[in-house]
């Protein structure tokens, strides 16, 4: 049987930190012959569930167009090729997590705060890390203590 292609996982919020994430991906996914999906992982605000039914609408639309503004800042105008865009409906933490059961790497930003509380991950990083079923990295926003770039 053929082994499936592999993938690398990106998890974009639109942060720097999920930006250099998308580059360092990249890389990775180039070095290894992986295709990269970036994910946009939104849900509805805590409260809103009761006004659906009202027509309150646009919460996938502005995380679709949060993850093509972070591709278009990561790569510029071309997307490279084997970049897929995913917009996945559900909590962050735990579609990344579910999502690294068919990923060979999971990369995700990590916002950081500096001096000792930026030495904690934040909750979709340290999630991550936690619980996810590959290997996970967590990239610094560039020209922060610890960044790759």
């Amino acid at each position: 049987m053929a082994k499936a292609a592999e993938k690398i996982i990106v998890g974009v919020d639109g942060s720097e930190a999920s930006i250099e994430a998308l580059r360092q991906g990249q890389r990775f996914a180039l070095a290894t012959g992986a295709r990269l999906e970036a994910w946009g992982c939104w849900e509805y605000p805590a409260g809103y569930e009761g006004y659906l039914a009202m027509g309150v609408e646009g919460f996938a639309h502005e995380a679709e167009e949060k993850l093509e503004r972070a591709i278009r800042e990561a790569f510029g105008p071309e997307r490279p090729r084997d970049v897929v865009l995913r917009l996945v409906h559900g909590s962050p933490r735990t579609e990344l997590v579910n999502g690294s059961r068919q990923a060979s790497l999971l990369v995700v930003g990590r916002r950081g705060h500096g001096g000792f509380a930026g030495t904690l991950l934040g909750s979709v990083s340290g999630a991550c890390v936690a619980h996810a079923h590959c290997p996970v990295l967590v990239v610094h926003p560039p020209g922060s203590e610890g960044s790759m770039a």
